[in-house]
């Protein structure tokens, strides 16, 4: 009974045939380690809370610490700082201090294999997957939710990937 139940309750099981591969990143044209492999999820979190505590510093301009405004305003400056730096350099100030990027994956494996070998220009992000993106992980839930390799649904969603530079 155990195990027809666990059959269900555990959600479909995606191995090799299903998508994924022998490591995370591989079907996505990713190497296993170094730079250009996809991140873990204690990088991404450091990188999001370098972000979040400068965000709360720049709304010190604007509000005063006893604001009752202070939540909201770190919020809009976290949600533009994220937009115009990914947009600009592919990166957030704290994903840059941990050595993490944001990459476009959603040219096919050997585009992504190209670009992490330096062959060809890494392709930009652009304003349009940088909103849509940071729309996304303000209401958290999809940050949270991740798929078999890693991805967070709001980069599943916009074809981009999290992935170390360094």
């Amino acid at each position: 009974m155990g195990r027809a139940t666990g059959s269900w309750l555990s959600g479909p099981q995606i191995g090799p045939e299903g998508g994924g591969g022998a490591y995370r990143g591989e079907d996505l044209g990713l190497p296993e380690t170094g730079a250009g492999s996809l991140a873990g999820g204690w990088l991404r979190v450091l990188g999001l809370m370098v972000d979040w505590l400068l965000a709360g510093g720049v709304s010190l301009l604007f509000v005063s610490f006893s604001s009752p405004n202070i939540g909201t305003t770190v919020l809009g400056v976290w949600f533009v700082l994220g937009v115009v730096a990914v947009s600009l350099f592919g990166f957030t100030p704290g994903q840059f201090a941990v050595g993490l990027r944001v990459a476009r994956v959603d040219h096919g494996p050997a585009r992504t294999e190209a670009e992490v070998s330096g062959e060809v220009q890494i392709a930009a992000v652009g304003i349009v997957r940088a909103l849509a993106r940071q729309v996304l992980i303000v209401f958290l839930v999809p940050a949270l939710i991740n798929d078999y390799n890693g991805r967070a649904l709001h980069d599943r969603a916009t074809g981009t990937a999290l992935v170390r530079s360094r």
